[in-house]
């Protein structure tokens, strides 16, 4: 069972799908071993086989993980972080999660406001679009990320989407320096988005609470003077999801 938990550790960690001998160097198992426990791992929906012979996280992992994160208790953490933060800013606050080439939407609170977008947890939204997403794509390696790009499908969501590698390279670059994400209209049109990291004890990023407003109620850069307090709740969601982290 720890083995199997290892190795959808390391492949929910990868933006690449990992072949078998990089993941029986990394675990240090060797390849006839571990080729059994993908297969059964494979059987069982755990694992599927990517690109290149590679293996990539199933749908029962992302099952297993949303079960996980929307347990009773860590539900309700979450959502009160969020709740106190939707009061305080007036506008639909999420949180969210990298899986592969998606994000995963975790726990959402909403606006009471008439005009939102509607989202609920358990939503697949794209990488390349979304203030989460772009956050993600911003915090991998510059070699993971040009890998991840390379076979990332641009699709045109609405009509600000960046579809050509180059322009999202360098919006990804602008967002690396400022720390955030941002959805300026690239995802739904006349809606945007600003997200943070949310860490893990190593500082590595795990997830990120982003914020979304109309832009017939908030200009971006009235939105992003709501950094401060995403921040402050994204540290607050460290120790949530990670007990072992600890706020900076």
């Amino acid at each position: 069972m720890l083995r199997a938990l290892n190795v959808l550790e390391h492949l929910s960690a990868s933006a690449d799908p990992l072949t078998l001998a990089v993941l029986a160097q990394r675990l240090r198992v060797p390849k006839p071993t571990l080729m059994r426990l993908l297969r059964a791992m494979e059987v069982g929906g755990y694992v599927l086989r990517g690109p290149a012979a590679g293996f990539v996280p199933g749908p029962q992992a992302a099952a297993l993980a949303l079960r996980t994160l929307r347990g009773p208790d860590l539900r309700r953490h979450c959502r009160s972080i969020l709740r106190r933060l939707v009061n305080r800013l007036g506008e639909t606050c999420n949180l969210t999660a990298p899986h592969g080439a998606r994000v995963l939407y975790v726990e959402r609170v909403e606006t009471s406001e008439p005009l939102r977008l509607h989202l609920t947890p358990g939503s697949w939204v794209p990488l390349h679009c979304t203030a989460s997403g772009k956050l993600f794509l911003a915090s991998l390696s510059l070699l993971e990320r040009r890998r991840t790009l390379a076979h990332l499908p641009l699709t045109r969501a609405a009509p600000r989407t960046l579809v050509d590698r180059d322009a999202l390279d360098a919006e990804l670059d602008r967002l690396v320096r400022l720390g955030i994400g941002v959805d300026n209209e690239e995802f739904v049109r006349g809606m945007i988005a600003v997200a943070v990291p949310v860490f893990d004890k190593d500082r590595k990023v795990v997830a990120a609470v982003a914020c979304h407003a109309p832009t017939a109620r908030l200009s971006l850069d009235e939105l992003l003077t709501y950094v401060p307090q995403l921040r402050i709740a994204a540290d607050e969601m460290g120790p949530v999801l990670s007990p072992t982290v600890t706020s900076p």
